[in-house]
């Protein structure tokens, strides 16, 4: 039983790439009286099926041509699905030429983000992806939405096959959630091709990345504020490529510091734990085996790893996972989980368990941040860096173990808020300042959250220092080398508060901020 917002469903316009579930689509539209007017390989596939169709050129009085470039851009197909049905002009137009309206447009587009994706593909092939005809008919049938319905993915038919078989037709709630749903695909597909002719620009004059909606969630930064998670379309990648292995949804905040914490843990080659809070390094360490990294990252700060996020940049096995479980951790990421470790780690109910199954996109990387108005796009700072290419100002100068430490702290402090210092002791952190507007502040809290392993360690902050003060906090308390960009009006100063304690101290040339 249809009522007035029903729209019974007569005639169906079926042309789709993607043919997964198309003979079960298409035996139901025919089971509930549908006719299916089809184009081609579509066409055959339902034939195939036992099913009755009508080829589009049938409908046109034309034929196919320019190898499928022209089949359904013609009148007697785009009359009949954006006649409107309540406009009398419209009605004695489509019958003055013998032309059936469409009730239902069914179509998928060509694949062109597969496509591209392929680093081996040839120009013309990819235009070739470039799809004419179906984007025309689904941006038409969307327009029409009051009287025509329109479905560009086989996600959908299940539902939509439902309510025709059920209600006699498809509801103008439903019109308008698929018409929303095609503009948004004939959008994401154009953003695609104009991202496609831009790629060699590393900022093109107009951006504009596409995303789908992967996870509503209960609420943002805080329960008064709703959020949801978005991920790029295509071939998933960070995050967006992970797979919940155990345990509750993610929350907003953990989905940051996890991202924070898997970045941070893949930035070292050797076995690495990162332990996270408020995407800031709680503790952090590089060992010969994740177990062995695992206690001396948690000895960082083992009160404020309370309810962290732990990240491991290779596979976790078992002995780690028995350390992991002993604390309360919100979500524990990495590439993989030895099945040993995953059973270890399900044991706690709420632990949220992520694997990443491919931790960047390689090339084109980017960091987008929101600001009133617009964004911001920028490259990730990923840049390599090897001291070969740093300075060394003091008269004293580090030896080949305190270069590596010194390495090792500069890549910890440039995932710190700024301003950000941190110290470290034989590959270890015992000691971050993050977020102070003062940077002395930042090495005061670094050295008093070191907890007395401040003497013997190694400083790293993530910009010059203005002022002769933080070196001299930092040597005061038994800091033994100190790397930083340079570039300080005042580095001269700095330069020999060092020298005056015979403390080396390296300059980058490179700066780490982090906002």
């Amino acid at each position: 039983m249809t009522d007035d917002t029903t729209t019974p469903v007569r005639r169906a316009l079926v042309s789709v790439y993607d043919k997964a579930g198309l003979t079960e689509l298409a035996a139901g539209l025919a089971a509930a009286g549908v006719e299916i007017v089809s184009t081609g390989s579509t066409a055959a596939r339902i034939r195939d099926a036992g099913v009755a169709v009508t080829e589009v050129q049938e409908v046109t009085g034309f034929p196919e041509m320019m190898d499928g470039r022209v089949k359904t851009l013609h009148p007697a197909v785009h009359a009949g699905i954006l006649a409107d049905r309540d406009n009398e002009a419209h009605l004695q137009a489509l019958a003055d030429h013998a032309i059936t309206a469409v009730d239902l447009v069914v179509v998928n587009l060509y694949p062109f983000r597969d496509t591209i994706a392929d680093p081996d593909v040839t120009r013309a092939a990819a235009i070739e992806m470039i799809d004419i005809g179906g984007p025309t008919m689904v941006r038409a049938a969307a327009k029409n939405h009051r009287h025509v319905g329109v479905v560009t993915s086989p996600d959908a038919y299940v539902d939509v096959l439902s309510e025709i078989t059920d209600g006699g037709g498809l509801s103008l709630a439903t019109r308008t959630r698929l018409a929303a749903q095609a503009f948004a695909h004939t959008a994401s597909y154009d953003a695609d091709i104009a991202a496609w002719f831009a790629s060699g620009e590393a900022f093109p004059d107009r951006f504009g990345p596409v995303y789908s909606r992967k996870q509503t969630l209960r609420y943002g930064e805080n329960p008064h504020q709703a959020a949801a998670y978005y991920v790029e379309r295509g071939e998933p990648w960070g995050l967006g490529s992970s797979r919940v292995l155990g345990g509750k949804e993610l929350s907003y905040n953990n989905i940051l510091d996890t991202d924070a914490a898997f970045g941070m843990a893949m930035d070292f080659e050797d076995p690495c734990i990162a332990i996270i809070k408020h995407t800031n390094p709680a503790g952090l360490a590089v060992a010969d085996s994740l177990a062995e990294a695992y206690p001396r990252a948690f000895e960082g700060d083992s009160v404020s790893v309370f309810g962290g996020i732990v990240a491991a940049n290779r596979t976790i096995d078992a002995a780690t996972a028995r350390q992991i479980v002993e604390v309360f951790t919100e979500v524990v990421v990495a590439p993989g989980f030895d099945d040993d470790a995953l059973e270890i780690l399900r044991t706690k109910a709420n632990l949220r368990i992520l694997a990443i199954d491919r931790p960047t996109r390689g090339t084109g990387d980017r960091i987008i941040r929101s600001v009133a108005g617009g964004l911001l796009v920028q490259e990730p700072d990923s840049a390599p860096e090897t001291p070969d290419t740093w300075t060394i100002p003091t008269r004293a100068k580090p030896d080949e173990a305190t270069l590596a430490e010194l390495q090792f702290a500069w890549t910890v402090c440039k995932h710190v808020k700024s301003n950000g210092i941190v110290l470290t002791a034989d590959r270890a952190v015992v000691g971050v300042g993050a977020g102070q507007m003062s940077r002395v502040d930042s090495v005061k809290i670094a050295v008093e959250k070191s907890s007395g392993r401040h003497t013997g360690s190694v400083l790293a902050s993530d910009a010059f220092f203005p002022f002769a003060d933080g070196p001299e906090a930092a040597i005061a308390a038994g800091v033994r080398a100190i790397v930083q960009p340079g570039g300080s009006m005042r580095d001269a100063e700095v330069i020999a508060a060092c020298d005056a304690a015979g403390v080396p101290m390296v300059f980058t040339g490179r700066r780490h901020f982090r906002h």
